[in-house]
């Protein structure tokens, strides 16, 4: 595998940080909507931020 760049990491660093905090309010956003469809939509788009969260995370080794 090849070696990450200090400014790599970085840039993984701040994409990790903006994918939590989309996921934590998305899914913060699904649990208060009181429309079921929008809070269904709420929660997709959550479990997407979840997974690009994650896959980021796999790239630094965590």
């Amino acid at each position: 595998m090849t070696e990450i760049t200090s400014k790599e990491l970085q840039l993984i660093s701040d994409a990790l940080t903006a994918e939590g905090l989309l996921c934590k309010k998305a899914r913060a956003y699904s649990k208060t909507l009181t429309d079921v469809d929008l809070a269904s939509t709420f929660t997709k788009i959550a479990d997407e931020h979840e997974q690009r969260f994650n896959a980021l995370l796999s790239m630094i080794g965590g």
